[in-house]
């Protein structure tokens, strides 16, 4: 345990205030947070484990201190209960920050937990946002780096804001994540100035001519006399100065925006000038007729011109009575190219593939299924999950309904198709309209496993949950160039790794619409236009219907999570379509895009060359601090922070 001793000057100080009265002790926490954890290594193979514990922020007479403790040895309640929606339904969990109570008693030591004063920390760095969650690193003034805080709950920006009351933290302009920490006093100016990189000389003597007469000094200076001002006074100095100050003061910083605020934790915050121009006016097209389908359908069955069939549907989605035979096509259950004929005898032997694997986990005994624990695992989330799937829905409702029989078989069937990913919560919700439509239990086990074969839809379920990861990513990363103000605000409050979005993502917005909207939705969506990341702009185009009302509102992090869940079935379809296509045709035409948006929305052909285990924020990241440290980047005269939108 790391744990600085009181100097005997310290302790002095404490105790002189008065001659004749001692100073009581002091100590208080003001900041705490559970689900903090740090990586170590246990037994023999030194595995990389994961320790979960708490973090506090205590005040005391001596200083400020940050003490971290593992979870087993504190006595305090799981932040996070388990849940339906891994991040999204806790709305409602109790926040860990406190301020103002009583420090915990004292408890049993152990080797991994660890205190040391804020005084004895030379600099803390924060984490890059593609992990999913944000770390800080404290380094003492000795260079020893200490194990990372991992924050699984988010917290750390609100700890940053905490710690700024006992030192000063002040970013470093090579390395946008990375913190100087200074004490509170006069001590400190010369060192805050070397950090703010304004004066071309050695700092010592302007600090020494500065005390004589400061506004003379400072002269060209003039925009950083209040940080040096409330530096040497020991009041919170301004966090960051805007970014025409920085222009002003340094030239070379022309042609970044640079993001003021402490709470913005992303890569992003030193981009290379944009040219977003306005959003395009989109306007919607009508619904295929069962004539316009018969139009594009040969004398044996073959459907031809199925770019111009696909743009139609994009355009205006299809007649309902056409989606029982047109979700087929889209979901890869029958060839564009296939016959009437071919067609029937693929539905033939489909059918008797079905029942096959239908029939092999219906002939399991009872006796066999005790020694099956899989099965019975997955039997028993299905069961739940079954019963609780569009029970208001006409198809579904009521008791001894035998659609939700087809519902439940066709994903135990779908367990014993896809043995590997087996049943994951969210996939009834994805059948649910597909069986609906289809009405047929074969029909639609087929559809939904195209369904599952979409581009990035398998990965949503897996256990390391890396396909949502990724998408929660790259909608960080369209946010914060499409649209930084409401991305800083969304920092702010602890937002800024789109959890919120998570439902979204999950199941495509089933949720979040009515069966009619979701089908018009997702059959557009089949189509793969204009991009195959379409739900990512469906999420931006929501968040800029809201953006006025949550930041008008100031709401906080539950304030966020609780009104986004309020949303569902509230949204306008055709509003949201449109919005949504207009930012992808604005990102499309904008100049000086960057690499990784381009991925994104698919406007360039080839990312072969491209690391595929390399997110995209990473990507961006690697080009911004190259730019920073001046090794490569465009060169830009002018620099925007004004909104993207029209």
């Amino acid at each position: 345990m790391i744990k600085k001793k009181a100097s005997k000057k310290e302790k002095q100080m404490t105790s002189s205030s008065s001659p004749q009265v001692q100073k009581k002790d002091f100590s208080k926490v003001v900041f705490e947070k559970g689900s903090v954890f740090i990586h170590t290594t246990q037994g023999e193979g030194k595995d990389d484990v994961l320790l979960g514990g708490k973090v506090n922020l205590i005040s005391k007479s001596e200083g400020a201190f940050i003490d971290w403790h593992p979870l087993s040895e504190c006595d305090f309640e799981d932040d996070h209960p388990e849940t339906d929606w891994t991040v999204v339904n806790t709305v409602g969990y109790k926040k860990a920050e406190t301020e103002n109570i009583s420090v915990h008693q004292a408890r049993k030591k152990s080797k991994y937990a660890m205190t040391f004063s804020l005084h004895d920390v030379k600099s803390i760095r924060r984490s890059k946002p593609d992990l999913g969650w944000a770390y800080l690193l404290f380094t003492l003034n000795d260079n020893v780096s200490l194990p990372a805080l991992h924050f699984h709950d988010g917290g750390s920006s609100v700890m940053l804001r905490k710690i700024e009351k006992y030192v000063t933290l002040t970013r470093c302009p090579t390395d946008i994540r990375l913190f100087t920490v200074t004490p509170h006093n006069s001590a400190a100016l010369t060192r805050s100035i070397d950090e703010l990189q304004v004066l071309g000389e050695h700092s010592a003597n302007y600090v020494h001519n500065f005390f004589k007469d400061p506004t003379v000094i400072m002269g060209g200076f003039s925009k950083v006399t209040n940080f040096v001002r409330d530096t040497l006074s020991g009041q919170p100095a301004q966090k960051f100065r805007p970014f025409d100050e920085y222009a002003e003061l340094m030239p070379d910083m022309i042609g970044l925006t640079i993001e003021p605020s402490l709470a913005n934790q992303a890569s992003y915050e030193m981009i290379a000038e944009r040219k977003l121009g306005p959003r395009p006016e989109v306007t919607r097209g009508g619904t295929v007729t069962p004539n316009e389908w018969a139009g594009h359908v040969d004398s044996e069955g073959r459907i031809v011109d199925v770019d111009g069939l696909k743009e139609k549907i994009f355009r205006g989605g299809l007649c309902a009575s056409l989606r029982q035979e047109a979700w087929k096509f889209l979901l890869g259950y029958f060839d564009w190219n296939s016959t009437t004929k071919e067609r029937k005898l693929l539905r033939k032997k489909k059918e008797d593939e079905y029942f096959c694997m239908k029939a092999q986990w219906k002939t399991i005994s009872e006796d066999q299924e005790k020694r099956f624990g899989i099965l019975r695992e997955r039997r028993n989330v299905v069961d739940k999950d079954v019963l609780r799937t569009d029970r208001m829905h006409p198809y579904y409702a009521g008791d001894n309904n035998p659609h939700l029989e087809m519902l439940y078989d066709n994903l135990m069937t779908y367990c014993q198709y896809n043995f590997d990913l087996g049943y994951v919560q969210g996939m009834s919700d994805m059948l649910s309209p597909i069986l609906q439509i289809m009405d047929d239990e074969v029909d639609a086990f087929w559809c939904f496993s195209g369904f599952m074969d979409q581009p990035g839809m398998m990965s949503n379920f897996d256990l390391d949950q890396a396909g949502m990861k990724k998408q929660l990513i790259q909608l960080s990363t369209l946010l914060q160039f499409l649209d930084p103000d409401l991305f800083v605000y969304l920092d702010s409050k602890e937002c800024s790794n789109m959890y919120f979005c998570f439902r979204w993502l999950l199941i495509r917005f089933k949720r979040e619409f009515t069966y009619e909207d979701i089908s018009l939705y997702w059959e557009m969506m089949w189509t793969g236009l204009p991009c195959n990341n379409f739900h990512l702009l469906m999420c931006l185009a929501i968040l800029d219907t809201e953006k006025d009302t949550m930041i008008q509102e100031d709401f906080g992090f539950n304030e966020i999570l609780k009104h986004i869940n309020g949303l569902s079935l509230k949204i306008d379809m055709e509003d949201t379509l449109k919005k949504a296509e207009g930012i992808y045709l604005q990102l499309r035409e904008c100049e000086n895009l960057p690499l990784a948006i381009k991925e994104i929305i698919e406007v360039i052909p080839d990312t072969s060359l491209r690391d595929s285990d390399s997110s995209s924020i990473e990507i961006l990241d690697d080009v911004v601090s190259d730019d920073v440290n001046g090794k490569t980047g465009p060169q830009s005269t002018t620099t925007t922070t004004e909104s993207p939108n029209p």
